[in-house]
């Protein structure tokens, strides 16, 4: 018998796990860990929606009925694509670096 995999990891632990990982005096990042969070948050309350309400609506246009795709799906693909983005641009800190950024000259070429 096959688990399921937990993937729900609690908000506190990401936020525990970022902070500990950039520079914390750097407000910029600090930003950053939290406009990430918040898009966790937005993507998780529309994934609750959507398994609720299924991933596709019937909509009926006068005598018409068709089904169509949940309309929050878009959204979240928008919302997974901006937490993706946030990822890319953190500068993590390197701990076998005296904690400066895991980050050279040579990732700017």
């Amino acid at each position: 018998m096959t688990r399921s995999l937990r993937i729900d990891v609690g908000i506190d632990k990401i936020k525990d796990h970022l902070m500990s990982n950039i520079d914390t005096s750097n407000p910029v990042e600090v930003e950053k860990v939290g406009r990430y969070l918040r898009h966790i948050e937005v993507y998780r309350r529309m994934d609750r929606t959507v398994k609720k309400e299924g991933v596709s609506i019937t909509v009926k246009n006068g005598s018409q009925i068709f089904v169509k795709s949940h309309p929050l799906l878009a959204e979240m693909n928008k919302v997974n694509s901006s937490i993706m983005n946030i990822e890319r641009t953190f500068n993590f800190i390197d701990d076998n670096n005296d904690r400066k950024p895991k980050y050279s000259a040579n990732d700017l070429i």
